[in-house]
């Protein structure tokens, strides 16, 4: 099996995206970073869709190699690291919520609580301003 960086396909941006973030296990682990407080490994592993260790491990390993994500010990337990977006990934933070948009007009079932989609559709830059500088 042959194994895709964004060095291979760069050139189109939706096969450079795809690359990257292109499964939905990495723009899980960059939901719950970004949404939900997510840090360590254990945090990724324990949420409700139940990812199994070896994708875990493989996605955020692509995800720090393509600069989205930084990977540094944690300074209160050395056993452990810390995950934390880049740059690169914070300038995503748009095109999620622009997912949660859209995925919110058309899932009948929305976990999307309604003060966040209205905040969201009110302003989203001042919202993702204010989810960044949160990170």
């Amino acid at each position: 099996m042959v194994t895709r960086t964004s060095q291979d396909w760069h050139g189109c941006p939706i096969r450079y995206g795809a690359v990257i973030f292109g499964d939905v296990w990495s723009l899980l682990i960059l939901r719950d970073i970004v949404f939900k407080g997510a840090r360590h490994y254990a945090d990724f592993l324990n949420a409700d869709e139940g990812i199994s260790t070896n994708i875990l491990a493989a996605r955020l390993a692509r995800l720090e190699a393509e600069g989205v994500l930084s990977k540094a010990q944690d300074g209160q337990n050395k056993t452990r690291f810390v995950y934390s977006l880049t740059e690169k990934g914070k300038s995503l933070v748009p095109t999620l919520l622009e997912i949660m948009d859209w995925s919110e007009t058309w899932d009948q079932q929305t976990e999307v609580p309604e003060e966040f989609i209205n905040e969201l559709r009110q302003d989203k830059a001042v919202l993702a301003a204010k989810i960044v500088s949160g990170l």
